[in-house]
């Protein structure tokens, strides 16, 4: 089984990280990405400690995460989203690709191998084979579906400079070589192996795009770039808590010349394939069901802290706050009914039991509102006291400092350094870099409001809601008169 320890050791394998204009030596202990390395190794150790409730077995003895389990059912179902809360929990919710996120996507592809063995066979031996090699490793996959952004009203194609985006450039007997780059490889840097492909649909022309395969974080020619390390300004655990240690990092992806076998190209220059591989099957149910379950836990963290900041301010019996707070309680418990209701409605789709897809949709349309209505009424029951806390955990001196501190920051329910350390806690989750990239994380990721919103109306069945429309129209009619002036 892999724990913690053999995952540090498999980001030991000289992948090109660039970062305020240097490669990265080691990830593990690099001080842009050390503590969340340790976070991402701490995921697969608590796994290992408490395997019998994280981990299933496979044929052969091997035992790995339940993320990769196909449920069969809806207990198997619950008992895998189980799993995946107590993966959220131990970071507030605030590593949003998990390993079990791509393990998700992958679990989606299999449930829908008809679709690939309908479009090519070998193409489906290769994804079948690479996911039992991938489970059986209990890899942590990364994925970079999206292209950079340069002239949005322009296909892949169109866009200038021929290698911006990532493409087939040439194919051989081994395989595919890719050129260009791809985003945003969100915790890309703890990855073992990334998946290339893309979600929006293609036109005639952009064969050369519509591919999807996968690559070992160190192969050659692969390079990421990422975003500013939020880790590394973090001055001290007690002053950035969540970014000291959550930070699972950004990156654009850069293919030079990429090589990737065939053996591991699950789609060939194949426009429809690249839609169907989602849509046709449960890929995109089974990620975006994993991401509801990680905001249902860090709607609860957040929930939480709204209430300890209510508590803390001494405002807690005001109406208004139990106002703001019911609010935000209903909000919080709508997503987790979502989350029940999807189970519940689930479906067997050739043998793998998966969430409602409505139910699903339905769940990202009113996330996307939801998180950053959370930010706004944190923001407001906080009020200038986020702002008013001392400049870092060295204020407190022991001395002149510190009794300044004391006299300054008080409450009726904790003493001053819990004050400052609850304030320090919520102002990384929503007003620093690292809070602020998460709030545009959560609205944006799943993607742009009009594209969620046309889902839902996609996946909705409106046969029963206008029939009922048109039944109850038939029970009725104009009142018929006689005509006047008949006689006339």
């Amino acid at each position: 089984m892999k724990d913690g320890a053999a995952h540090l050791r498999s980001l030991r394998d000289g992948r090109a990280i660039f970062i305020d204009g240097r490669r990265v030596a080691d990830v593990t202990t690099d001080p842009a990405f050390a503590g969340a390395v340790a976070s991402a190794a701490g995921l697969y150790a608590f796994q290992a400690r408490e395997a019998e409730s994280m981990t299933f077995e496979l044929p052969g003895g091997t035992r790995t995460g339940l993320a990769w389990m196909q449920p069969r059912n809806h207990a198997e179902l619950v008992q895998r989203r189980r799993a995946m809360e107590r993966i959220a929990e131990q970071s507030c919710g605030m590593m949003g690709r998990s390993p079990d996120h791509v393990a998700s996507t992958f679990v989606g592809f299999m449930a829908g191998l008809h679709v690939w063995r309908d479009y090519d066979a070998k193409r489906a031996d290769a994804l079948a084979a690479y996911f039992a090699e991938a489970r059986a490793k209990d890899h942590w996959l990364g994925y970079v579906i999206i292209n950079p952004q340069a002239d949005k009203s322009k296909q892949a194609k169109d866009q200038p400079g021929r290698d911006l985006v990532a493409q087939v450039v040439d194919e051989d007997a081994q395989g595919i070589t890719i050129r260009g780059a791809k985003m945003l490889a969100t915790a890309g840097v703890m990855a073992n192996e990334i998946m290339i492909s893309g979600i929006v649909a293609l036109t005639p022309g952009d064969e050369p795009y519509a591919f999807t395969a996968i690559t070992p974080m160190a192969t050659k020619g692969l390079k990421l770039t990422s975003r500013r390390s939020y880790e590394a300004a973090a001055t001290s655990t007690f002053d950035y808590p969540l970014s000291a240690r959550f930070d699972e990092n950004d990156a654009v992806v850069f293919f030079d010349d990429v090589k990737i076998p065939w053996e591991r190209v699950f789609v060939h220059k194949d426009l429809r394939m690249m839609q169907a591989q989602w849509h046709e099957t449960r890929a995109h149910v089974m990620q975006n069901y994993q991401c509801i379950v990680r905001l249902m836990v860090k709607l609860r963290f957040l929930l939480g802290l709204a209430h300890k900041v209510a508590e803390t301010n001494g405002i807690l019996a005001f109406p208004q706050t139990r106002e703001t707070l019911g609010l935000l309680a209903a909000k919080a418990s709508t997503i987790e009914g979502l989350v029940i209701a999807m189970e519940a409605a689930g479906e067997d789709f050739h043998g793998t039991f998966v969430p409602d897809r409505r139910l699903l949709v339905t769940a990202q349309v009113l996330a996307q509102n939801t998180y950053p209505e959370f930010i706004d009424a944190i923001r407001g029951l906080s009020g200038g006291g986020l702002i008013m806390v001392p400049s870092s955990v060295a204020d407190f001196d022991g001395g002149e400092v510190e009794q300044m501190i004391n006299a300054s920051q008080r409450s009726p329910v904790t003493d001053s350094e819990g004050r400052v350390k609850l304030m320090k806690l919520v102002w990384d989750a929503i007003g620093s870099e690292f809070g602020s990239r998460h709030l545009q994380y959560e609205m944006f990721y799943s993607g742009p409001q009009f594209a969620i919103r046309g889902n839902s109306y996609r996946f909705h069945d409106w046969t029963g809601p206008k029939a009922m429309v048109d039944d109850f129209m038939a029970s009725y009619d104009r009142p018929r008169t006689p005509a006047r002036h008949a006689a006339e």
